[in-house]
This record gives structure tokens, C-alpha cells and sequence, in this order.
């Protein structure tokens, strides 16, 4: 006989059943998320280990960073600013401690107008040095060249223009200078200020009563158009010029041809003469043509002394300003530019512009009697004197000179033979009687 369960015990024992099974499968599923989340936090963990590693290593390097600051390159410093005035013709240049670039921009003084009103540009990387002011210049071309800080880092220099029609710019090296001429028309009460110049007339020296010469005979020669020549001895002061073995120094040998040329113009030809300097001083390159177009002068003649790497090279050469047609003659350009090759091809690429109006064809003629007189005559004192001709060059001295304008290499001071005779009074003479019948020859040929 089967006895009955209370109907309540029943229930009781589904019910305990039930929350075992429950609690059971809880307990499965509760545990595999556990395990799953220890796992996450693990790879969360090295995640975060590996993200801060990489912050850190960036700090570190921002701290590197921030404990060396960037330098940037120091500002090139404006020196100075000068100017030089002629009847028809203002240069300005502008001095800086390095190179740098600069932007040209001009304003005409109306649309269609071909003259400006103002000219202006501005120098990259630079600032205003100590000293440094307006020029007021008022000479019919330019009224003043002003220089400011434009920016912080940007130097603005405004040319304030009168009656200029025409412009040019460009750039000398060691120190680097920013040159602008202008042009205009040349005012009628200047341009008859050239009728007036006279011939010096060489005033005797006193006498002394021991010493009796014969009065020199008048002078036969009649310069003609020719009236005032400049004539400038390379280098000098600070700058000696090419060295050579013996220690003779270009600046010292070509003053002293100078001054003898001086003189022999004035005694010999009648003709005025300036020089660039009389003494051992220091004359920038810019500064030289511009005391000759200052000056008024017809012809510009600039002496020095060659060199060479090839200690055998030797002889006489004359230059013109031109582009160099050769290697040797690119080296000799950057020789005496004071500079390099690469800034003379610079050069070379605004020689175009440049000689827009320079006497080409005349200083070409120049050059050639020159050349072939001086060969002439120290020749026919001295053995083994080569002739190597006129040449042409893009040389700063001659750059912006109105007038025809050679540059004479009297001989290679780097050769010890030629060092010597340059040392040499008699040679120095000799050499200068040949540039004097070049000039001559010259003149004669002008008709």
C-alpha cells in the first residue's frame, strides 16, 4: 500500500530543488565572465602600461625639448647706408653683416607713367643696426633713402624718388651690399659744368739755386673730348691684393703706378686727372666708379697686379667689363671681386641688364691700345714678356662706371721673376709710359 505525501512537502522539496539547479547555473554562468573579465583586465592592464610607456617616452622628449630651445638663425644686421650723387646719375648702397634676400617694389607716380615715385625694398632676416638713419639726399633724383624695422624680422628701405626713370639693383659680396642706381635726365645747370673743366696745367717746382733746368716745351697733345680720366689703384688699406712669394703686396705696387700714371696724364696729355685714392686706404669696389661717375670723368683706368695658381704664368692682359668667356677669366673676376665663383656667375646672370648703357664698344677700343702699348714698350726693356691680350670679365669695379672703363693687369706678381720687376721703379714706369701711349693712341683715334 502506497502511502500518500502532504501535498505541502511536495511542494517544499520542488521548490529546494529548484533553487539548487538555479544557484548551480548561476554559479556556471557567473563564473566564465569572472574568468573573461580577469583576462580584459589583464590586456587592459598591459595596454595601459604600453600607452603610458609611449606618453612618457613622449614627455621625456618634449622635456629634452623644452630644456633646449630651437634656435633660430640670428638676424643679419643693416651696417650701413651711404650715397653718392652725379649730374644724371645716384647710387645707394646698403651694408650688411651676411647675405641675405630681399623684394624689390616700386610705385610709378601715375598709371602709365613712366617715372616712380617711390622705390622700396625689403630685407629678408634682418635688423636695423645701431648709428643707422635716413639719408636726406635732394639732388633732383632721389629726395631721401629711408630704413626702418618693418617687421620683426624684415628691414624696409624706401627710396623716395624724384625724376627717375630708370633703376637698377644688385649685389656686392664680403661685406654683402645691396646696390641701387637710378637715372634720370640730366638737368641742364649740370650738364654744362663739363664745358668748364679745364686742363691742368703743371705748375714748375721751385727752383733751387744750384739747379738750373730747361723750361719744358708746351704740350703739343690736345686731349679733345678726353678731359678727366679717373684712375684707380686696386685693393688697398685692409685689402692688400694678390701676395706674392717674395711678400710684395698688389695694394702697395699698384699705388705707387698710379700715382706715376697721375702724373704723366697731367705733364704728358694735359688731362685732369682723379684718383680713386692717393694713399694706402681702403675704398670699396662700389665706391670707385661711383667717385668717377661723381666726378664727371671720361675715361676710368683701374691698375693691378695679376696672380696666378700656376706660379709659371706670366705676362700682360687687359679687361673690360663683359661676361667671362673663360674659366681663368671667371677666377681672375672672383679674385678681384674679393669673392667667389659662384657669386660671379650670380653676377654674370645680371650683366645683361647692368650694361644696358655702358660703353662696350669703346671700352673694348680702350682696352685694345692700352693692351698693345703697354706689350710694346715693357717688351722692349724686358726678355720674355707674353701679350695675352684684352680680355673680358664681369669685374664690380667697373660695374655701374658711364664711362669706358678698363682694368689693366700690369703683370703676375705671383710669378717671382714679375714680383720682382714689379717692385722695380724702372719697370713700374716703363709700364706706366705703355697704359699713357695707350691712351693716347686712344684719344687719337676719337673723332
Amino acid at each position: 500500500m502506497v502511502r500518500s505525501i502532504p501535498l505541502f512537502r511536495l511542494l517544499t522539496a520542488l521548490m529546494l530543488l529548484f533553487l539548487v539547479a538555479g544557484w548551480a547555473c548561476g554559479e556556471e554562468r557567473e563564473g566564465s565572465p569572472r574568468k573573461k573579465s580577469g583576462t580584459t583586465r589583464k590586456a587592459t592592464a598591459k595596454k595601459a602600461t604600453k600607452k603610458g610607456g609611449k606618453q612618457a617616452k613622449k614627455g621625456a622628449v618634449a622635456a629634452q625639448k623644452a630644456a633646449v630651445p630651437e634656435t633660430k638663425p640670428p638676424l643679419a644686421v643693416v651696417k650701413e647706408i651711404r650715397s653718392w650723387s652725379t649730374p644724371d646719375y645716384t647710387r645707394v648702397a646698403v651694408t650688411l653683416d651676411r647675405e641675405v634676400s630681399f623684394e624689390k617694389h616700386q610705385i610709378a607716380q601715375g598709371p602709365g607713367s613712366q617715372y616712380l615715385s617711390r622705390l622700396y625694398f625689403d630685407i629678408n632676416g634682418a635688423k636695423v643696426g645701431p648709428g643707422v638713419k635716413d639719408l636726406s639726399i635732394g639732388d633732383g633724383f632721389l629726395k631721401t633713402a629711408r630704413v626702418g624695422q618693418y617687421r620683426q624680422d624684415t628691414v624696409r628701405v624706401v627710396l623716395d624718388v624724384d625724376h627717375v626713370k630708370d633703376h637698377k639693383i644688385f649685389t656686392f659680396s664680403d661685406p654683402f651690399r645691396i646696390i641701387v642706381d637710378v637715372k634720370g635726365e640730366r638737368r641742364e645747370e649740370i650738364s654744362r659744368l663739363d664745358t668748364n673743366i679745364q686742363p691742368l696745367v703743371p705748375q714748375p717746382e721751385p727752383k733751387k739755386e744750384e739747379i738750373k733746368e730747361p723750361e719744358k716745351p708746351a704740350i703739343p697733345f690736345k686731349p679733345g673730348k678726353i678731359r678727366r680720366i679717373v684712375v684707380d689703384p686696386g685693393h688697398g688699406g685692409k685689402d692688400p691684393g694678390a701676395i706674392g712669394q717674395g711678400g710684395a703686396q698688389e695694394k702697395d705696387v699698384v699705388l705707387a703706378m698710379g700715382l706715376m700714371l697721375s702724373r704723366k696724364l697731367r705733364d704728358e696729355l694735359g688731362i685732369d686727372v682723379v684718383m680713386t685714392r692717393s694713399s694706402d686706404i681702403f675704398i670699396e669696389l662700389q665706391e670707385r666708379t661711383a667717385i668717377a661717375n661723381q666726378v664727371g670723368a671720361d675715361l676710368f683706368v683701374s691698375i693691378h697686379a695679376n696672380a696666378s695658381l700656376n706660379r709659371a704664368a706670366s705676362g700682360v692682359e687687359t679687361y673690360y667689363l663683359n661676361l667671362a668667356k673663360t674659366e681663368k677669366a671667371a677666377q681672375l673676376a672672383a679674385r678681384e671681386n674679393g669673392t667667389s665663383l659662384e657669386k660671379v656667375s650670380l653676377l654674370q646672370a645680371v650683366l645683361f641688364d647692368l650694361m644696358a648703357n655702358y660703353k662696350l664698344n669703346d671700352s673694348a677700343h680702350l682696352a685694345e691700345e692700352v693692351q698693345k702699348a703697354v706689350h710694346r714698350k715693357v717688351s722692349s726693356q724686358y726678355a720674355n714678356v707674353k701679350n695675352l691680350g684684352v680680355k673680358q670679365g664681369p669685374f664690380y669695379v667697373l660695374v655701374g662706371a658711364t664711362m669706358p672703363s678698363i682694368l689693366v693687369e700690369t703683370a703676375f706678381i705671383s710669378n717671382e721673376r714679375e714680383e720682382g720687376r714689379l717692385q722695380d721703379p724702372q719697370f713700374q714706369e716703363t709700364a706706366v709710359a705703355g697704359i699713357v701711349d695707350g691712351i693716347r693712341a686712344y684719344i687719337a683715334s676719337l673723332k
